[in-house]
């Protein structure tokens, strides 16, 4: 067997287009099982090749094979199975694909779900609306992306109605949703929920899948900063440093860089070298990337490393306010203590606190400065944390 897949996936083109026109004539499931298997150690390229031989090779007298294939989802074979399924699609071949996605198994339940964004039957419409928040997530991305272009309102408002829920799990899989669903003006309504959010970072990571971060930059500008400042934020623990390149991380911060610095593109500025600072200061956080995605970490902390730190920190101060979305983070990178002690002056009490716990850090909380902290606390467990400080 992995003699045979190692055919498949070698540069004979004519040897391997021959094993993939056997392994669909013979409808060879443990073949294509084991293909499967490799993902992860293969190539974008040999996928790519593979999954043009796959549809190279299909014909009316062996489509129907790919039925059985469907029991092992891999999102590189999935179009060309999917395109072929589509293209010789009949009655019964749609028949087939709506009893598999109701009874198949997730990875059939998968496939099923991408053929109805081509093939479009309103028979699907309650299980793709089902299956759209479906803890698989390639099955709840192409049953979301389906109902999307099959223009679905009743799922699509649904999912505006959950960006409001007090569960915070509820509101990331509407966001997920709507991202996979595709309609733009999604945008706004997903911004107002991230920064409503204590996932602010992951709701953060799905917008750049909706609307490339440029484009927000150019129709929403301050809020294009708090869901960059987010992504930072998110990375390496929330979100793949590979995903820098879906983001255009590179691309994006030079662009602020080349800007007249103000308030918030210092903070995220100078947040942003902060953060490459600690991805790239041990093997921690770089180990298990490919060479590509370690050469742009470390060329995005090279670009940082050209800021105006002295500048840009002077005008971090704009940012000490209360109705800043950027307090937090301009309480993290400030050093000015009386810009920070000002802060305790607000009605906010989590800003409280993290002024309290900043001015700790730079060693100026004494004992009148909390009391001026406790003066507006009520919270009785800020109140214990504040006065252990």
């Amino acid at each position: 067997m992995q003699d045979i897949l190692k055919k498949l996936t070698g540069k004979n083109q004519r040897e391997a287009q021959e094993i993939a026109r056997n392994m669909l004539d013979n409808s060879d499931t443990e073949l294509f099982r084991e293909l499967v298997n490799k993902d992860d150690f293969l190539f974008d390229f040999v996928k790519q090749n593979v999954a043009g031989y796959i549809k190279n090779v299909a014909d009316e007298s062996n489509y129907k094979n790919l039925l059985q294939f469907l029991k092992y989802y891999s999102p590189s074979y999935e179009d060309a199975i999917v395109s072929v399924l589509v293209e010789f699609a009949d009655e019964d071949i749609t028949d087939e694909m709506l009893d598999l996605l109701e009874h198949g198994t997730d990875s059939e339940k998968t496939y099923c779900a991408k053929f109805f964004g081509y093939v479009q039957d309103n028979l699907a419409l309650d299980l793709l609306r089902e299956y759209a928040y479906s803890e698989n997530d390639a099955l709840a991305i192409n049953s979301a992306a389906t109902l999307g272009g099959m223009k679905d309102e009743v799922s699509y408002n649904a999912a505006l109605s959950k960006l409001e829920s007090s569960d915070e799990f509820e509101k990331l899989a509407a966001v997920k949703f709507l991202t996979a669903y595709g309609r733009k003006d999604a945008l706004l309504p997903i911004i107002n929920a991230m920064k409503n959010s204590s996932m602010a970072e992951n709701i953060a990571g799905e917008i750049p899948y909706l609307e490339d971060l440029f484009s927000v930059m150019n129709l929403y500008p301050e809020d294009a900063l708090v869901v960059i400042n987010n992504i930072v934020n998110g990375l390496g623990e929330i979100l793949s440093l590979s995903q820098v390149f879906d983001f255009e991380l590179y691309e994006v911060l030079e662009n602020l860089i080349s800007k007249p610095p103000v308030g918030a593109t210092a903070v995220v500025l100078l947040n942003a070298r902060e953060k490459f600072d600690i991805l790239t200061e041990n093997d921690e956080y770089l180990f298990d990337e490919d060479k590509e995605t370690k050469n742009e970490i470390l060329s995005i902390k090279k670009l940082l490393s050209h800021i105006d730190v002295k500048e840009l920190k002077q005008l971090v101060k704009a940012e000490l306010r209360e109705d800043s979305p950027f307090v937090y983070t301009a309480l993290e990178l400030s050093d000015d203590v009386l810009a920070i002690r000002e802060l305790l002056k607000c009605n906010n009490q989590t800003i409280i606190l993290k002024t309290a716990e900043v001015l700790k850090s730079l060693n100026n909380l004494d004992e009148t400065t909390k009391t001026v902290a406790l003066i507006k606390i009520t919270d009785e467990n800020i109140k214990s944390i504040i006065r252990a400080l």
